[in-house]
């Protein structure tokens, strides 16, 4: 290295010291002034790690005054450079610039100028850039976008609703799937959709107040969506912030009693400007024509705010056409304005369903079934399917018949675009549920203080005494304090001890209803018989709870019993377990099906064993007989329950209350009768038309099976891999597809996106995933691989590289030019930009004369002949042919015009044929069938327009390089 006074060089290792002038001189030392940083750096002469800062003609430089000059000749004398061109601004002619007012701010961040000042990164960074530009393109243009990340299973219908509605410009339907068939995962598939596609920014959930947590928790473990759950106390805490509490965060979870009670609350949700609107547990909106509820009120205000609304509800029409009336009200008033024409319209479709059951049980379709198919679709469009259904055609082809048949009349049908409903009875893969009712003998110790409790209970509802009798384990240490080990003697907690050592290898989960109890039973098995067994409860941390059923789920050496409290278990997933253990027994129906939810889902692949030890002669007694023999909603789910307990529930509260069972046997036969009697209206009432358009029949497999084939994807694994290392976190193989990522101290930024400041434990597969809920689910769409792209992108890792390639078919010294450009759409992601035109690289291969040999030279085979090359060879390597590199890089921006305009043509094309036949489907639809909403398909005609424009200025830059050259040692 050659130093002379006032030469201008930049630090190789802190590069954002901006340029440095020499400023003194010794032996053997060189003293540079950094100006823009204000700092001084004295370096060894023989090996600083500087490099001189050089500029060609035909560059653009920026002079310390603020001034640019296009350089257009280069003057070297006694070690330093002059400047000679024209002015940019004022385009004065014959301007000379000396190295010495450079401005001290340039940094390099073109490609070529990194690579001339000698800012060459590691050829396997270059890779991984290359790599990650071309998967982030794929996962843009991927049609599963949104689907394949989430931690769920591959169920065909959740991923059916999900992809259908999903896609659309702020859709308004009602998920309305039976209980235990995964109505918040499609929510959650479709608000993760949303998001990515950027159409959804905002996103308001109103739950019931006992489901806050359980969503909370579902939308962060499922989908990495992370919510923030408003109550009184932290919009208080927002106002510091804002004066409208709500715009504090993207994503908001409320209660819906929290805003029926505070009108200011309420208010200021309305002023949310929020994109996506989701109700759970939507039936408890209730409303008549003359009095709609508070309840119904709020949501129908925020429902006429947001463009896109989910509502979910597990209580079909049946029980109650009004009130579903008022629900699809809520997602369309202009079209379900009338109850009485909605009525009547609906009743044109059970004989079209009646029709199509039959046509799908594969009999020969009556005539008064074609014509009420062929009213509702036109002759021309029905008749050549008949004649293929009912002609000799190969099987495969009568099945796409049926289909296009099908799908034809659910696109005419009056709730079908925004109604959505999968039963047990269409969808199979439950399993069977074994019940075992087991009455015990009560203790001494239990009926002594439940008497003494009676006479000295005071004033107390009927409602609170019969709660409180259903305890008896609560009483009993009400009279001897906190201390008092009543599981030493109660006859349930011996049974437990026997049935768990008796199923040594099976997992088996309890319920109990309170935290208290859940702890004591936890304290017992532990005493009593040494049993490893884990607490899970609402006391507990997110963390708290991962680990526990992270313990509870380890096959080997993990806890063979978890124990949970009522709301501690909600949301969770235990599915890997068949034992349910009742402990007790909650108040109401719903509680009852939410707690064997845990268990029986779909998905399940076995049987499963319901235990429900209860205390002979107490309140217990009396619930088990009316769950089991009014409702028999231990051994089938009980859609119709809670329409039963609220009939009786009166009748109910006073037999626990009392004890008193005169009426129990009177009250158990009207409550199966009622039951039987609605299953049967529900049963009736099924609309099989809505059911088979509901599961989606060979589409959702064809979903299901184009996601399982990208999972395991090897590809992922090996580009996470490279990128946590690049970014530089510590990596730790656990076994069982589990990796532990945690920050190191040499990393390339303070904070790694989605890793938390402990590190996470990680895996790529599925099924662990699921069975593990401690462990981060990998997929292309999880923030450590989403943020870790756009970090590895804008930090500028990899955009110049040096690469030597052994290959004694070509002269020593021959060299190679590879090119990567980007072309990029400037325009907002909500315009749905990146499903046509994502950032797109183009590669280029240039040999010595110019031409791209790109097409002969595949990536990834070619990337496996070079070798690497350190910073000093490489840098020397550059200097010596740069004026050849400057040519190949304008012979480069000679071949890519019309690349990028064949990347127009292409994006242009895709999305007019997508949009535009989906907007002539819509428009086709909007005749016959009312449920289109004209701003539907007012916003595909604008979005295309929009598209159109955004397309025809999209932009080519040089994204990064790689000076490739031959050797042949």
């Amino acid at each position: 290295m050659t130093f002379a006074l006032g030469q201008r060089w930049i630090s190789d290792t802190e590069s954002d010291l901006g340029l440095g002038t020499v400023v003194a001189l010794d032996a053997r030392t060189v003293t540079l002034m950094f100006a823009a940083s204000e700092e001084n750096r004295v370096y060894a002469q023989n090996d600083a790690p500087v490099t001189r800062v050089s500029f060609n003609v035909g560059d653009t430089i920026d002079s310390q005054e603020g001034w640019s000059l296009f350089v257009e000749e280069v003057i070297e004398e006694k070690g330093l450079f002059t400047y000679v061109g024209h002015r940019e601004d004022t385009e004065e002619q014959g301007v000379v610039l000396r190295e010495i007012f450079l401005s001290n701010q340039i940094r390099f961040n073109k490609p070529q100028d990194k690579l001339y000042a000698g800012q060459i990164d590691r050829m396997d960074n270059f890779v991984l850039r290359y790599r990650a530009l071309s998967n982030q393109y794929e996962q843009h243009k991927s049609p599963m976008r949104g689907l394949c990340g989430m931690r769920a299973g591959l169920i065909p219908h959740q991923l059916y609703i999900a992809h259908e509605v999903g896609r659309r410009h702020a859709p308004r339907v009602l998920l309305a799937d039976e209980v235990g068939l995964g109505k918040t995962i499609e929510a959650g598939m479709i608000i993760h959709q949303q998001v990515l596609s950027g159409r959804a920014e905002r996103i308001l959930i109103v739950v019931p107040e006992t489901l806050q947590h359980q969503w909370l928790v579902e939308m962060m473990r499922r989908f990495n969506l992370h919510f923030s759950i408003f109550d009184e106390e932290r919009c208080i805490e927002a106002f510091a912030e804002a004066e409208n509490p709500f715009d504090t965060q993207q994503y908001v979870l409320c209660s819906l009693d929290f805003l029926r009670k505070s009108r200011k609350r309420f208010e200021q949700a309305l002023e949310g400007d929020w994109d996506l609107l989701v109700v759970d547990e939507a039936h408890h909106l209730e409303w008549s024509q003359d009095k709609p509820s508070r309840e119904y009120q709020v949501v129908e205000g925020l429902a006429e705010r947001t463009p896109g609304v989910l509502l979910l509800t597990a209580t079909p029409e049946q029980l109650g056409r009004e009130s579903h009336f008022a629900r699809l009200r809520l997602l369309d008033a202009d079209r379900f304005y009338d109850y009485e024409a909605f009525v009547k319209e609906e009743e044109q479709y059970a004989p079209v369903a009646d029709s199509v059951t039959a046509l799908f049980s594969g009999e020969k379709l009556a005539d008064e079934a074609k014509n009420q198919i062929t009213e509702l679709l036109s002759e021309q469009d029905v008749e050549p399917l008949f004649r293929i259904i009912e002609s000799d055609a190969a099987e495969e082809e009568k099945a796409s018949a049926r289909q296009e048949l099908i799908d034809n009349l659910m696109d005419r049908h009056g709730t079908g675009r925004v109604l959505f409903r999968n039963t047990r009875a269409a969808i199979k893969g439950f399993p069977e549920r074994n019940v075992h009712l087991l009455p015990m003998p009560i203790p001494q110790q239990y009926t002594t203080s439940m008497r003494v409790s009676g006479m000295i209970g005071g004033k107390m509802s009927p409602e609170a005494r019969a709660m409180k009798m259903l305890y008896p384990e609560e009483i009993f240490q009400e009279f001897e304090g906190e201390d008092s080990s009543w599981w030493q003697f109660d006859s349930r907690v011996n049974w437990l001890l026997e049935k768990i050592t008796d199923k040594r290898s099976e997992k088996i989960l309890v319920i109990a209803s309170r935290a208290s109890t859940a702890l004591q039973l936890e304290q017992a098995l532990r005493e009593r018989e040494g049993i490893r067994a884990t607490v899970f409860h609402e006391g507990m941390s997110i963390i708290e709870r991962d680990k526990a059923a992270a313990y509870f789920a380890q096959e080997e050496g993990g806890a063979q019993v978890l124990i949970c409290s009522e709301i501690g278990s909600e949301g969770r997933n235990f599915q890997f377990a068949n034992q349910l253990v009742m402990f007790d027994l909650p108040f109401n129906p719903d509680l009852l099906e939410q707690r064997i939810g845990r268990l029986d889902r779909i998905g399940q692949s076995r049987d499963i064993d319901i235990h429900v030890p209860y205390l002979e002669g107490t309140s217990q007694g009396i619930l088990a007989r009316w769950f089991n023999e009014g409702l028999n909603a231990f051994a089938e789910t009980c859609p119709t329950g809670r329409a039963v307990y609220d009939k009786y529930s009166e009748d109910i509260i006073n037999m626990l209350a009392t004890g008193d069972i005169e009426q129990l046997d009177e009250v158990i036969e009207a409550s199966a009768a009622m039951n039987k009697e609605l299953k049967a209206q529900l049963e009736q009432g099924r609309d099989r038309l809505l059911e088979m358009h509901s599961n989606g029949g060979d589409k959702a497999l064809e979903i299901v099976d184009t996601i399982s084939s990208t999972d395991g994807d090897t590809n992922l694994v090996t580009f996470a891999l490279s990128l946590f290392d690049t970014i530089g976190l510590n990596q730790d193989d656990k076994g069982e597809n589990a990796l532990v990522v945690t920050p190191s101290e040499h990393m390339m930024v303070p904070s790694y996106p989605g890793l938390p400041y402990e590190g996470a434990t990680i895996t790529f597969d599925r099924d662990t995933a699921l069975s593990r809920e401690d462990m981060n689910f990998i997929s292309w769409e999880h923030p450590m691989i989403q943020g870790g792209i756009d970090l590895l992108l804008s930090e500028g890792v990899g955009t110049s590289a040096v690469s030597l390639l052994k290959n004694k078919a070509l002269p020593v010294g021959t060299i190679l030019l590879e090119l990567v450009y980007l072309v990029d759409a400037q325009a907002p992601k909500r315009s749905g930009i990146g499903r046509f035109l994502p950032p797109t690289p183009i590669r280029m291969m240039l040999d010595g004369r110019g031409n791209d040999l790109s097409e002969q030279v595949e990536f990834e085979s070619f990337n496996r002949q070079l070798s690497p090359v350190n910073r000093h060879l490489a840098s020397k390597l550059v200097n010596s042919v740069q004026n050849e590199v400057h040519k190949l890089i304008e012979a480069g921006e000679g071949h890519i015009g019309a690349k990028v305009e064949l990347v127009r043509e292409q994006a242009e094309k895709e999305m007019q044929a997508s949009l535009n036949g989906e907007l002539e489907r819509l428009q086709a639809l909007k005749a016959v069938n009312p449920n289109i909403r004209d701003e539907e398909i007012e916003a595909i005609d604008d979005q295309i327009k929009e598209l159109s424009g955004y397309i025809a200025k999209a932009q080519v830059q040089l994204d990064s390089l790689r000076l490739i050259v031959v050797s042949h040692n």
